[in-house]
């Protein structure tokens, strides 16, 4: 699994970014995703743990089975 931390995330809107720790570009990140996670929100400067996934229809990458990162 990929680790980063949360640079935003926006309730209310449904989705945020996620820097990875690697150095490489920010990971999309849609509020589907936490809410099958079992963290609830999300929060800026927290670290997670995540897998990227590709979405089968847009072929677009997103960050999914979140979890929180020590």
């Amino acid at each position: 699994m990929a680790t980063g931390t949360v640079k935003w995330y926006n309730p209310t809107k449904g989705y945020g970014f996620i820097a990875p720790d690697d150095g490489g570009k920010d990971v999309f990140v849609h509020v589907s995703a936490v809410e099958t996670s079992d963290l609830g929100s999300l929060n800026e400067g927290q670290k997670l743990s995540y897998e990227i996934e590709r979405d089968a229809r847009s072929g677009k990458e997103s960050a999914g089975r979140l979890t929180a990162a020590e």
